[in-house]
């Protein structure tokens, strides 16, 4: 099935597609793309101003007229004008901008299905540009990750992909064993004359360096995958001491069931919201506490299993029905279970404002305690600038940061022909076997950009993009 979309991706045909998100709106945009996209505008548009043909037309220009058929005007359009290879496919293309209307929409797309071209596929036109040498496959990948860019954080990585970045790191690497790889080639044509081209105490030191990039890269999938997909924050603490009511005070809205009844929340609830341009995934779990409930119990379960995927936990507490004591034990109990020493925690001392004495806990100062009131979303602010500070990522948008899991299996396979690479470098192992080796870690390398290519893999990525991009 997926040989079969690859196959349909790679065709001559002329594609079309709605490029703006579906509904009424001010204007919408049609894109054609392909060697009849001139001839088939043509017999649709007509300029108002002049008899100017969209195929005689200057390349990168705009034209107004209206698109007719049937001898019926369906809208005055805005033509944009593309030539080969200088858009975004390397094909020939126009883009008609037309009203919003839905009606208008369909009517176009249906006019150039029957003046010649065919409704596009999901990811083909960004296909076409991966295929006419327009971008590599891993800028491809961050077109996608570009449009469903929701915070400045995951913007930033998306863009500097785009714009070549990490590719640009691949092809360094590339480069670097490719230009090894051929002097042991050459080393290989002359082996009855026992000649060495290749200096291998300046190949440990390359594989070395490389390594050093590709770990360094790896490493950088955590912060990546994190930013695409949300810091997850996961609020915890006992039945009823407001942790629903704080989800709530964030989101503005009633996500979450608000009840003086303990074990209300039997199950995580999520939603996301930006703060200072990163995305955060606030997770309200149900109660921790001893329930002979079956349907709680499963709900507290899940708990734990949230606090094991957070990066910062939100222990919430009531400051009027507890003692430091209590707090301690919690936390005490809270630490055997989280393992992982980049994981905070953060204390919210809830209903501040019922204290009569506005007391506080003098609690271990390696955490941070914060007093609100989610109900009247008091010191709520101090929360955000926490976790703002908390993460810290500053990233520059020209910073490589690996956020794909494909690329992250791709360097994690080109890391372990790197460890071959030098076991063989030790082991004095012959020129050959070398060889072998490193044109492993090639594939793997080449597999990110598209150098090397397997028709599932390309079908599978492209498959999940928009129609239209």
């Amino acid at each position: 099935m997926k040989f079969l979309y690859f196959c349909a991706m790679i065709s001559q045909d002329t594609i079309c597609a709605i490029a703006t998100p579906a509904g009424n709106g001010a204007i919408s945009v049609i894109r054609m793309s392909g060697k009849n996209s001139f001839l088939i505008a043509d017999k649709i548009f007509f300029s108002i101003k002049s008899d100017k043909k969209i195929s005689t037309a200057k390349a990168n220009s705009i034209l107004f007229g209206t698109i007719q058929f049937d001898d019926k005007i369906i809208d005055e359009v805005l033509v944009s004008v593309f030539k080969t290879p200088y858009s975004y496919t390397g094909e020939d293309s126009v883009e008609i901008s037309c009203h919003g209307s839905v009606f208008i929409q369909q009517k176009i797309l249906e006019i150039l299905i029957k003046s010649g071209a065919r409704l596009a596929n999901p990811g083909e036109y960004t296909m076409r540009a991966f295929f006419n040498g327009k971008i590599d496959l891993s800028q491809a990948e961050a077109v996608a990750d570009l449009i469903a860019s929701s915070s400045e954080s995951s913007h930033k990585i998306a863009i500097n992909q785009v714009r070549g970045g990490f590719s640009k790191e691949i092809n360094f690497l590339r480069s670097e064993l490719l230009d090894f790889i051929s002097l042991i080639e050459l080393e290989l044509d002359f082996s009855e004359e026992d000649v060495q081209f290749a200096d291998r105490e300046k190949l440990k030191v390359l594989i070395d360096k490389i390594q050093q990039k590709v770990q360094s890269l790896m490493n950088s999938f955590k912060l990546g995958n994190v930013i695409k997909k949300g810091i997850p924050i996961a609020i915890i603490g006992e039945p009823n001491v407001g942790k629903s009511t704080l989800l709530n005070a964030f989101l503005n809205e009633e996500k979450a069931i608000v009840s003086e009844i303990a074990g209300t929340t039997r199950d995580a609830i999520e939603d996301v919201i930006v703060l200072n341009g990163i995305q955060f995934r606030f997770i309200d779990t149900a109660g921790i506490r001893n329930s002979v409930d079956t349907i709680e119990n499963i709900g507290i379960s899940k708990t734990f299993e949230k606090i094991s995927e957070a990066n910062i936990v939100l222990y919430v507490f009531d400051i009027n029905k507890v003692s430091k004591q209590h707090i301690e034990q919690k936390l005490q109990e809270l630490e055997t279970f989280i393992t992982e020493k980049d994981k905070k925690i953060i204390l919210i001392a809830n209903k501040f404002d019922l204290s009569n004495e506005s007391k506080k806990l003098e609690i271990d100062s390696k955490y941070k305690t914060i007093y609100v009131s989610a109900k009247h979303k008091i010191n709520l602010e101090q929360i955000t600038e926490t976790l703002i500070k908390t993460v810290n990522f500053n990233i520059n948008s020209s910073d490589v940061v690996v956020s794909n899991v494909r690329h992250f299996e791709a360097l994690t396979n080109v890391n372990q022909a790197i460890v071959e690479i030098k076991n063989g470098l030790e082991s004095n192992i012959s020129g050959d076997f070398l060889a072998q080796d490193i044109r492993q870690a090639l594939h793997y390398l080449g597999l990110i950009t598209g150098q090397v290519s397997e028709d599932e893999i390309l079908g599978n990525i492209f498959s999940r993009f928009c129609i239209g991009k």
